[in-house]
């Protein structure tokens, strides 16, 4: 998360994040909105559900930094 941090605008998105690529890449069998949700110790899954509708950052840079 440190190499794209500065590809989102508000702190917010970037710590949610963080959360969802974690969760992506733990133990956790089905990984569904709910499943990252609990996983990020959220009470419910808007803050995943914002990150990735409505959310301002730069998805393409995150990509090209990933792949650097």
């Amino acid at each position: 998360m440190t190499r794209v941090a500065d590809r989102f605008v508000r702190a917010e998105p970037r710590r949610t994040a963080g959360q969802f690529v974690e969760g992506l890449l733990s133990g956790v069998e089905r990984k569904t909105y709910w499943s990252l949700t609990e996983r990020a110790v959220h009470d419910d899954p808007q803050a995943m559900q914002r990150l990735l509708h409505t959310a301002v950052w730069d998805a393409d840079g995150v990509r090209d930094d990933m792949r650097s």
